[in-house]
């Protein structure tokens, strides 16, 4: 695939993820499966106290008074880092896989020229 056919796809990849975050709205209200396990067996308040941080709690901005607005700006943020995060990954891991790719070339130097046809190589008789 060439250049232009990767980023054709990241492209495509991206504007799909955030086409579905337009939809996160009308996403069901009841709890996730590990959610509701916690509160079916009583042990969801268990789990000590909140942690330190939240990046972005309950997946919404709190400061948009509009919930619906809220949870689509929390999906595309996060959307958004993700991408960056995984394409920064991606850029890296090339970068090194090129890096030792020529650092083994420098290591081993050429390649042994190889003997012409008819005539013994070096040792040969």
């Amino acid at each position: 695939m060439t250049k232009k056919g990767y980023v054709a796809l990241l492209l495509v990849g991206l504007g799909i993820a955030l086409v579905v975050t337009l939809f996160s709205p009308l996403a069901s209200s009841k709890p996730d499966g590990l959610e509701r396990v916690a509160e079916d067996n009583a042990f969801i308040d268990k789990g000590g106290k909140d942690p330190p941080y939240k990046v972005i709690a309950d997946y919404a901005f709190p400061w948009v008074d509009n919930e619906d607005a809220a949870t689509i700006l929390g999906g595309v943020v996060g959307v958004v880092v993700v991408a960056a995060f995984v394409l920064a990954l991606g850029l890296g891991l090339r970068a090194l896989s090129r890096r030792a790719a020529i650092a083994g070339r420098d290591l081993a130097g050429p390649a042994p020229p190889a003997p012409a046809e008819g005539k013994a190589g070096p040792g040969e008789r």
